[in-house]
């Protein structure tokens, strides 16, 4: 039953689930699972490991996502090479030719949909709707469409559309907006001091009432809005992701381990919890650390199953 869930999503340390994670993923039941290129061998392999993940919940339609947005961002490099596919790359051919860009997105959309859903995966984590800035940390740079957020909001719009058209789901990143950040969040805490008219004007707006059932947040302190939390920690930031960006669907921490987070990862946990996070995502398949977010973590409430089910309708 999706009920019984709880509201983390964890990773798995290799191609095939351990006696130890069997036990974990029956005992603590997250609501979902990550996969990394570590846990990506051939297609045959990963559909033997899906299908042994979701025998453990009888759901055929169990959340298993994975990161591939093409470019330095590609678990399945294993498989295929996505590498010239980068958020810029298309981003290009949309300034040039829109018509071109659709035809060539749709048919690259549809060829990782086929190939994720025949492993039995059923969401990816795009599209990165982070604007471009030159004078910012290399991390987002060419996985963003463009530095102009109306084309970047627009680009967004197509990729979550036909994403959902091949029945995989979308999770929109790093939601408010990590374009700016000078430093990589997955080492130090970026610091972005921009106002914050402005960021609704540009670094937000890609973000606007888009129809992603899920969106990842920044692990970024806007310090014009809160001076001391990340937006994955700060129910300010939160509450202008709800009521002035409007995303109405379910909320994902980025990774909970990651060094831009200054606390242990059972704080990190209940933090990102309280500020409006509905959902937290630990990658490393760490079993300590699995166990700390594991027991940190609440039964997934009734906002949460609603909005799985919307998730599941995507699948069909």
């Amino acid at each position: 039953m999706i009920k019984n869930r709880r509201a983390f999503i964890v990773g798995i340390k290799k191609k095939k689930l351990s006696l130890k994670e069997v036990f974990f993923l029956k005992k603590y039941k997250p609501w979902g699972i990550i996969l990394f290129k570590r846990n990506i061998g051939s297609v045959n392999q990963v559909k033997d490991l899906t299908k042994s993940i979701k025998k453990i919940f009888n759901d055929k339609k169990y959340p298993i996502l994975i990161d591939q947005e093409g470019g330095r961002v590609s678990r399945l490099s294993n498989l295929i090479d996505t590498t010239i596919f980068t958020g810029d790359f298309f981003g290009k051919i949309y300034k040039k030719n829109i018509n071109k860009f659709k035809n060539y997105y749709s048919i690259y959309i549809k060829q990782i949909s086929y190939l994720l859903k025949e492993m039995g995966i059923n969401i990816n984590t795009v599209p990165v709707l982070d604007l471009h800035n030159k004078n910012a940390n290399n991390i987002i740079g060419d996985r963003s469409y463009s530095s102009n957020p109306k084309i970047v909001d627009k680009m967004g719009n197509y990729c979550i559309k036909k994403y959902h058209q091949n029945n995989i789901a979308t999770i929109i990143k790093h939601i408010p907006g990590h374009g700016l950040a000078k430093v990589d969040s997955h080492k130090k805490t970026p610091y972005i001091s921009t106002k914050y008219e402005k960021l609704i004007k540009n670094d937000f707006y890609p973000f606007h009432k888009k129809k992603s059932i899920f969106a990842m947040t920044a692990h970024i302190v806007y310090t014009d809005i809160d001076k001391k939390f990340t937006a994955t920690h700060s129910p300010k930031i939160i509450k202008i992701i709800r009521n002035k960006i409007k995303f109405k669907n379910l909320l994902i921490s980025d990774d909970i381990s990651m060094k831009s987070l200054k606390y242990s990862i059972s704080t990190n946990t209940k933090m990102a919890f309280l500020a409006g996070c509905n959902l937290v995502l630990h990658c490393s398949g760490n079993y300590k650390e699995m166990l700390s977010v594991a027991t940190n973590s609440p039964l997934i409430n009734k906002f949460i199953i609603k909005k799985t089910s919307q998730f599941y309708k995507i699948l069909s």
